[in-house]
């Protein structure tokens, strides 16, 4: 049986994060527990102190820091704020499957790929360069997220 998992991402700003990967990958916010009418009154259940979440709700508004795959099959994605900026080059990152695989003609998938890199410039990332070497059949677009953080439309 595999191991669940989610994935962790440092950063100053998680709700701008979250709104953004909720663009990237058409997740949703992840709604509070079962019982509960916000991550809030979740939070206070399980003792974090008030005055912590009083600074974080003023940041993220309802407190979602982390997004979902709306049909449940993609894993968990938790924003974690941390005090320190990006500094390197992640050694880590995401490649989002656009363009349709190799059996989809090498033009529609450039003209895919972008075309998505367009919307997520537009909902704030960076585009970093173009992956399109001669003779092999492959085109790429490598972004940065708000924050810095880079990933690639394949």
């Amino acid at each position: 049986m595999a191991t669940e998992f989610q994935v962790t991402i440092d950063c100053a700003l998680p709700a701008r994060l979250a709104r953004f990967w909720c663009e990237a990958l058409h997740y949703v916010p992840e709604p509070p527990p079962a019982g509960f009418d916000s991550w809030y009154d979740y939070l206070r259940s399980i003792g974090v102190p008030a005055e912590e979440l009083d600074a974080e709700l003023a940041e993220l508004g309802d407190l979602c820091d982390s997004v979902v795959d709306p049909a449940g099959r993609g894993p968990r994605i938790w924003f974690q704020k941390v005090p320190e900026t990006k500094q390197i080059k992640n050694r880590l990152h995401l490649d989002l499957e656009i363009g349709g695989g190799h059996l989809t003609p090498i033009s529609e998938r450039r003209r895919r790929i972008r075309g998505e890199a367009q919307r997520l410039v537009a909902a704030g990332a960076r585009q970093l360069h173009e992956i399109d070497p001669d003779r092999v059949d492959h085109f790429a677009i490598t972004l940065a997220d708000p924050e810095g953080n880079e990933f690639c439309l394949h």
